[in-house]
């Protein structure tokens, strides 16, 4: 898996995706905030699908 996610791009995931989830277990927005998860584990792993299959990099070049 190449990493294709750069350490802004990072800091911004792990905001909303810990946001999001947050809220789903405050009860504020419901089960939809679950959908943190994706924007989680992106941060956690450096690597988006999205990023590859667009060609997109926010990372510097390995």
């Amino acid at each position: 898996m190449t990493k294709n996610v750069g350490g802004i791009d990072r800091l911004i995931r792990y905001g909303l995706g810990m946001t999001l989830i947050a809220m789903a277990l405050t009860g504020f927005i419901g089960a939809w905030g679950w959908i943190g998860l994706v924007p989680l584990a992106t941060a956690v792993f450096g690597s988006c699908a999205v990023y590859s299959l667009l060609g997109l990099r926010t990372c510097k070049a390995a």
